[in-house]
């Protein structure tokens, strides 16, 4: 896309100068050398604006810096598997929502939670209910819908990241990079309209302001969708101003908004092949993926306001010091149904079954059954990262420490139903309208959780091509807990230290190869899992949770490389993710002991790419393969010997031995482009049900996009192009479906 040629920020040398100073240049040639003295102009500079990052940014696939190490990096310089979506990649593909994001990334699974929520794997590890997503690397709320409305690009670190993150980061971590002001003034406007009665207009204006150094950037976004009969309705606004960009003092303030007025089509019920006990039994999709079977009163609302400020004190162009403090309050508020087939009730449903043999009809009633959930978050951090990169000892060094603080103090009602309404519906009766009114009452649970970080790295470049990476952080970690019903409490004291190492080779500019070793844990008081079934009885422990936290590390072998004249990022790395004392007792369950027995392991291949082949055309490609995972140890009470839970031996559940994602795009004429993508996971089982198989999926993706002018874009979008029925997010007695085709149509000016 062709962009207007900003103004720019000095003078610029006039043509008539140009062209007089190559006239004196040719006529000195033949002058003598006296005429030549007294010819001669004072030197004279000819400066410009080039494009600023953010712009580029916007036009390609291939990744270029981040921050995720705590320092602006190179991603070729890290040594672990990144994975990043640029916000080309996201516009190029529709991905509005980051559960969408996310679903387009190779190694990331979702549990379906009985009440609504959807737990996060990365590599088969829980990423804590989406406790480990953060934005710019700061720890968001959890449970929350995000949108990428005000995202730059989404970095998925993959292995263990306690040592830059603290907390969680077993399978890694996913970071959102929010859009910044920039020395530009440029204005997108788009509006996208779908079938499922979407609507959606978004604008994102950059305006520099009079002063040099300093801009303001606007994002605003509002989408009504009924999906028929699923609404998901939003309203977003993310406001940035930075000034002394670039210079010794920067100063950044971001305010961000989002809310959502969503109706969810969560869970469905399968149907199963083979017969009760046996194993290997694969799920059947039997209801159309877009039936909304659920309550015309069912709603999952959320909100999030969060101020942000920053501070970059650049001491010298090799050292840099970069203090953020920010204030969220993130909420959530869910009302559901949770659909089954009925199965011979006498009152409801007298003489039914529902089975493979017998499969549902018109006529077939099914149940919903009511589930609520309410929790509202207020997270305080302070962070300070300082970057300097010297000399000593004869020896390059380039030095990240930093600190962080959080405070969050939530309270939640993880499970108010209201009770079941005793309304049903059937198969052919999708989206009936039937209501109830809500009568609930809400007692809370509250949550005080104060957590303080320290860590510092070193990379020393022993040589021009070889660098070894030390790293090493502390944590302490302090949570109270209180029953709102019972008023009974516990909390829990944890101090953690997490090394991380690595050694790498780059014996030129475009290739890298590595080799890092790096421990994460899980503390009892993470995210939801925080609760009065993990703390010991008895006046002398009623402040310590009796669980100690769960410990992992990840051990990984990789190279990278920049091919194509650089304009393509390519990484291939081998890994080793082990938790070795894990916890075996679901936490949701009124179990009051906890043992920390349990041992499991994912090995396998990461492949990255991104970036431009040739000039028309561009290719993303990210694939995870898991040969082996297992689960190594766990106490008999976890993995019984009989029934459907998994046992020593299995291989884990939500880990599927390849998961990939392609996205690439072609220009076949100078205004034309058309892209197609693939995702593909293969066949897993639900978390603690052995017995249960999802059947591997392939979908497809198209792209087709015509330019107007140097301005304006229209785009077609088509996912899930073949409306594949298939079983996405999974939980032990029901599934998620995969979103049905999707057709989406936008327009787009840049002005």
């Amino acid at each position: 896309m062709t962009m207007p040629i900003p103004t720019p920020t000095t003078p610029t040398l006039p043509l008539g100068a140009m062209l007089l100073a190559a006239s004196l240049h040719a006529a000195a040639q033949t002058n003598p050398p006296a005429a030549q003295a007294a010819a001669t102009l004072d030197t004279v500079t000819v400066t410009g604006q080039s494009e600023p990052a953010e712009i580029r940014a916007k036009s390609t696939l291939k990744p270029s810096t981040t921050r995720l190490g705590k320092g602006e990096q190179q991603v070729r310089d890290i040594p672990q598997s990144v994975t990043v979506m640029t916000e080309q990649l996201l516009d190029d593909r529709q991905l509005d929502d980051l559960r969408d994001v996310l679903r387009t990334t190779a190694g990331v699974t979702f549990q379906a939670g009985e009440t609504g929520e959807e737990d996060v794997r990365l590599r088969g590890f829980s990423l804590g209910q989406a406790g480990d997503i953060y934005r710019d690397g700061m720890r968001e709320g959890q449970l929350i819908t995000r949108d990428t409305f005000a995202t730059e690009r989404v970095e998925v670190l993959k292995g263990s990241a306690s040592m830059l993150f603290g907390k969680g980061s077993t399978g890694g971590v996913v970071n959102q990079v929010t859009k910044q002001p920039f020395l530009m003034d440029r204005y997108e406007v788009e509006a996208t309209v779908g079938n499922g009665n979407h609507k959606r207009v978004q604008a994102d204006l950059n305006k520099q302001l009079s002063s040099s150094s300093s801009a303001v950037r606007l994002n605003v976004m509002k989408q009504d969708a009924d999906l028929w009969g699923a609404q998901d309705n939003r309203e977003g606004l993310a406001v940035g101003v930075r000034t002394g960009i670039g210079e010794r003092h920067e100063l950044a303030v971001d305010l961000y908004h989002l809310r959502t007025d969503q109706r969810p089509n969560y869970n469905h019920p399968w149907l199963l092949t083979g017969n009760t006990g046996e194993t290997g039994r694969r799920i059947v999709p039997v209801l159309a993926a877009k039936n909304y079977y659920g309550l015309a009163s069912d709603y999952m609302d959320s909100d999030q306001d969060v101020l942000t400020l920053s501070h970059t004190w650049r001491l010298s162009p090799q050292e840099e010091l970069k203090t953020t403090l920010r204030h969220g309050r993130y909420e959530r508020d869910l009302w559901v149904s949770a659909i089954g087939f009925c199965q011979n009730n006498a009152t409801l449903c007298p003489g039914q079954t529902v089975s493979l043999t017998n499969p549902p009809t018109a006529n077939t009633v099914l149940t919903r059954n009511a589930k609520g959930r309410r929790g509202i978050s207020d997270i305080t951090q302070l962070q300070s990262d300082y970057s300097h990169t010297f000399e000593l000892g004869g020896l390059r060094h380039h030095l990240t420490a930093g600190v962080d603080i959080t405070q969050e103090d939530a309270k939640r009602n993880n499970n108010n139903s209201g009770g079941n309404s005793g309304l049903t519906t059937t198969v052919g009766t999708p989206n009936d309208g039937d209501s109830r009114a809500d009568t609930r009452t809400w007692v809370y649970n509250t949550f005080t959780a104060k957590s303080l970080g320290v860590y510092a790295q070193d990379v020393v470049h022993l040589t021009p091509q070889w660098k070894v990476v030390g790293g090493l952080r502390f944590d302490r970690f302090e949570a109270d807990y209180t029953d709102g019903t019972t008023g009974a409490s516990g909390g829990r004291r944890d101090s953690l230290w997490s090394p991380r190492v690595g050694v790498m080779y780059e014996p030129d500019a475009t290739s890298s190869y590595y080799a890092s070793f790096g421990e994460s844990y899980n503390t009892s008081g993470d995210t939801y899992q925080f609760a009065l079934g993990n703390f010991a009885s008895g006046s002398n422990n009623a402040k310590t949770a009796n669980t100690p936290p769960e410990k992992s590390r990840n051990v990984e072998i990789g190279a990278k490389w920049e091919l194509f004249e650089q304009r393509a990022l390519v990484g291939v790395a081998l890994f080793r993710s082990e938790k070795y004392n894990e916890r075996n007792t679901d936490p949701d369950s009124a179990a009051t002991q906890q043992l920390l027995s349990g041992k499991r392991h994912a090995t396998g291949l990461e492949f990255n790419a991104a970036g431009r082949i040739t000039p028309n055309w561009e290719i993303f490609y990210n694939h995870t393969w898991i040969p082996s995972a297992r689960i190594d140890r766990c106490a008999e009470s976890s993995c019984p010997s009989t029934g459907n839970s998994q046992r020593v031996g299995d291989r884990p559940g939500l880990t599927p031995k390849h998961s990939l994602s392609l996205w690439t795009t072609y220009r076949f004429a100078p205004q034309w482009r058309a892209g197609l993508g693939i995702n593909h996971r293969s066949e897993q089982s639900p978390e603690g049900n052995r017995t249960v198989v999802a059947p591997a999926f392939t979908t497809l993706d198209a792209m087709l996009e015509y330019t107007l002018d140097e301005r304006t874009t229209l785009k077609l979008n088509v996912t899930n192009l073949t409306d594949k029925l298939y079983a996405d997010a999974l939980y032990r007695g029901f599934y998620t479906p995969g979103a049905p085709r999707r057709v989406y149509l936008s327009l787009k000016t840049v002005f």
